[in-house]
């Protein structure tokens, strides 16, 4: 895929993994449009890496479908869907609640599954189309206090396997990456971005590794790709 005018949509595009990956896009001439719950921060992040902003949640329907109304309005397609919008909940099995599951699933599940709903329509009518979704390493496996996160990425990673399977023969391309522990505003409820050590990764790892895939030839795809720090310890 050409990224030069690509039309690129990447939720949760305030922070983070979201912000920097609009940030290596629009660098290689990519319109992008942003999502984010916070309109401050989705300007500012805006102002820093040249992409559009539109103040929206993904767990909230009527936000999705007025996120893809003003995309449709500014462009009249889309080449790509990032599904970066995703919140965690790390609490002991035996002290989880219903509102714990139906919190995170509503965003990294069923949020991420409308956001797609609407781009794989857009991209049937044009024979071609691109959606990353942003997984995690709690996708391969779980671990303590993991129960909600995990699942979620498991949900995901489902998702994704089904949505390549019906889709290619569409020439849409579905790509999982996980990342591993990156430093993030993840999870910080002050949402301040934590600084990265030198021998962990960065949200621009898992940028570099979104680029990349995107960047392939269209002829070919990549399934899934997990991205680990080299030598954390």
């Amino acid at each position: 895929m050409k990224l030069d005018n690509a039309r690129i949509l990447v939720t949760g595009g305030s922070l983070g993994i979201g912000k920097v990956t609009a940030g290596f896009l629009t660098e290689r001439g990519a319109q992008v449009i942003i999502t984010g719950r916070d309109e401050k921060r989705l300007a500012l992040a805006a102002q820093e890496t040249g992409a559009f902003p539109v103040t929206a949640d993904v767990a909230d329907e009527s936000d999705i479908n007025r996120t893809y109304k003003i995309l449709m309005e500014k462009w009249g397609g889309l080449d790509c869907l990032i599904n970066n919008a995703g919140i965690g909940s790390f609490t002991p099995v035996d002290s989880l609640k219903l509102e714990d599951f139906e919190a995170v699933f509503r965003v990294n599940v069923f949020g991420a599954a409308l956001m797609a709903q609407q781009a794989i329509s857009i991209f049937k009518e044009q024979n071609f189309g691109n959606i990353i979704n942003i997984g995690s390493t709690a996708a391969l496996k779980g671990f303590e206090k993991g129960s909600v996160y995990s699942a979620s990425k498991f949900a995901l990673r489902g998702m994704t396997q089904c949505w390549q399977a019906e889709l290619r023969k569409f020439n849409v391309r579905v790509s999982l990456v996980n990342p591993s522990e990156v430093a993030t505003a993840f999870a910080n409820p002050d949402r301040l971005e934590r600084d990265a050590a030198d021998n962990k990764l960065r949200s621009d790892e898992i940028a570099h590794a979104i680029v990349s895939i995107l960047e392939m030839d269209d002829r070919g795809f990549v399934p899934e790709l997990t991205v680990w720090a080299t030598n954390p310890w």
